[in-house]
């Protein structure tokens, strides 16, 4: 599938997914305190990361545009204007790139509307058990699976494009263009990302190593989530949790 039909049908998924949460109130509630309670735990899980200056720039790129709990309708309905001219607005491994953040954003609302589902049912428990709880009620290992292998893509794939000769000038040119066709917040990612990494190319490695934790960390607490202990698991939580800033 070409990044156009890749970003239509992720996008078409995304709306479909938003108008459930829309027309059920309390499922719609539930799917922000989710995503709330999930940002807190990138925060807690990421504290040494987001305090050394030499990693803080990728984790909070990643705890705002892949894990926060900001309402990303702007972006998508930017993504859905420019799908058909993707391919011809940008480079190939930009649109590539579009292509796997459509994508991973369906997914991801898809996961969070079934732990919303889950978050509900638990009503009245402490947060760390509730989401314990929630996260096994909605099961769906391989697609958790699925979405942090797609998160650490995304990040491997803005890595790959800082060595792309020229395109950060390119970047740089389409500001202009860009507010002009009311694509400011597609721009900011495209900047942000490419800048990120482009500055922790700069230490050999580092991108790889802050990937590597992050598939590392997500991978251990997924497993926890899933298959350990249920009050041990709930203890962990809390701490990290409690580490949020």
């Amino acid at each position: 599938m070409d990044a156009a039909r890749s970003i239509r049908a992720s996008l078409d998924t995304v709306a479909r997914l938003r108008l459930q949460a829309q027309s059920d109130p309390a499922l719609g509630a539930a799917v922000r305190e989710v995503k709330v309670l999930q940002a807190r735990r990138f925060r807690g899980t990421y504290a040494d990361l987001l305090a050394d200056p030499a990693y803080a720039p990728a984790a909070r790129f990643f705890l705002e545009e892949l894990y926060g709990e900001r309402d990303f309708a702007q972006r998508d309905d930017q993504f859905a204007r420019i799908a058909g001219a993707i391919g011809t607005l940008f480079p190939a491994q930009v649109a590539d790139t579009a292509g796997r953040l459509a994508a991973l954003h369906a997914l991801t609302e898809s996961l969070d509307l079934q732990l919303a589902a889950g978050w509900r049912q638990e009503e009245g428990a402490p947060d760390p058990m509730r989401y314990v709880l929630a996260w096994r009620h909605a099961g769906g290992r391989a697609e958790r699976r699925d979405q942090l292998t797609g998160v650490v893509a995304l990040g491997e794939e803005l890595a790959a494009l800082t060595r792309a000769p020229g395109l950060r000038l390119m970047l740089r040119m389409m500001r202009g263009p860009a507010a002009a066709a009311g694509l400011g917040a597609l721009q900011s990612f495209l900047e942000n990302g490419f800048d990120t990494f482009a500055g922790m190319a700069k230490r050999r490695g580092a991108a790889e190593r802050f990937l590597g934790q992050v598939q590392a960390r997500e991978s251990a607490l997924m497993d926890r989530l899933f298959d350990g202990d249920l009050v041990a698991c709930e203890t962990e939580l809390a701490r990290i949790l409690g580490q949020a800033r």
